[in-house]
């Protein structure tokens, strides 16, 4: 898959072009629906599967304060979407000016004059123009205007409930990691490098690795969970502190630390995922260290084997 940065660096002179319309966070079950219909297509008719994305998400530029934290970064949305088969995939940035275009300014100077495209996919519930004032039936309409069609996805059901990248949010923010897991497609994950933490937790035995995670990211709730460590494409089992270490500190930033299992390697800067695989406990204050210590070994070993039993029956779907 091509990744194409700005749409002044895009050219197609291989095929008519079907594409995705959204932001797709998460590329969710929802997303996957849609991405899987629209490569369908493009392979039946020998075109080209893409899709448009504005970045950094619309809200962040609008209205910082209330923007969604992002499910997934822009370079692992773009792996997600590879994975599915998209031929190409356009990053544009959203400013203020694209923000201020009208529904048919979009189509006409975007999907019509620029890129040329012979088909659209959205979802049931996708906006676009000013103020988000743009309709998939709006978008219906243009296209027989401007003569290219539009395919409009229907949502996806889990448990009586549409599957969106808010309610995703919402399972993770209240611990249901297997509900994420189910409309995810994949266990929820988050991702950075390692950096420099207290050191604390070589000093008491459970040495872990703190992850810099970027402020726009979401993660789920404070609490301790069995998770799958990805380090330089090997697998471990991992227990997962998110939390503000209530038992040394009054106050202190949330941060997120694994305690890789039967691990013991120095990895600062290295680039380290996490697959929460789910939640042990809610975070807790000691009233000791030897306390905690105690505590961490039973969160180790429990973590320790919902990994194993999850490793060797297969199921842990991570993608």
């Amino acid at each position: 898959m091509e990744v194409v940065r700005e749409i002044d660096n895009f050219t197609n002179s291989e095929g008519s072009l079907f594409l995705a319309l959204g932001n797709f966070d998460g590329v969710h079950r929802g997303h996957q629906r849609l991405i899987g219909d629209l490569v369908k297509k493009a392979r039946a008719n020998n075109g080209i599967a893409a899709a448009f994305i504005f970045e950094p998400h619309p809200a962040m530029v609008l209205n910082p304060s209330r923007a969604p934290k992002l499910l997934v970064t822009a370079e692992r949305k773009a792996e997600l979407m590879n994975k599915l088969g998209l031929d190409k995939l356009i990053y544009n940035t959203f400013d203020l000016a694209i923000s201020q275009c009208s529904p048919e300014e979009f189509v006409k100077s975007i999907l019509v004059e620029r890129l040329k495209i012979r088909e659209a996919f959205v979802g049931f519930n996708y906006s676009f123009g000013h103020k988000g004032s743009g309709t998939p039936q709006l978008l219906k309409e243009l296209g027989k205007k401007y003569d290219f069609q539009v395919n409009i996805i229907p949502p996806v059901e889990i448990k009586g409930q549409v599957v969106s990248s808010t309610i995703i949010r919402q399972a993770l923010d209240a611990g249901d990691m297997e509900l994420a897991r189910e409309m995810l497609g994949y266990y929820p994950m988050i991702e950075g490098k390692v950096i420099e933490g207290e050191k604390r937790g070589a000093t008491i035995g459970f040495p872990t690795a703190n992850l810099g995670i970027g402020a726009e990211l979401n993660i789920p709730v404070k609490g301790v969970y069995a998770a799958l460590a990805v380090l330089e494409g090997e697998n471990f089992g991992a227990a997962v502190n998110i939390g503000s270490k209530p038992t040394f500190h009054q106050e202190y930033p949330v941060s997120v630390e694994a305690h890789l299992i039967d691990f013991n390697r120095q990895v600062y800067d290295q680039d380290l995922r996490l697959f929460f695989l789910q939640k042990i406990r809610d975070e807790k204050r000691f009233s000791s260290v030897d306390e905690l210590i105690k505590q961490i070994g039973l969160d180790r070993k429990q973590a320790g084997e919902i990994y194993e039993s999850l490793e060797s029956r297969g199921k842990i779907d991570i993608i």
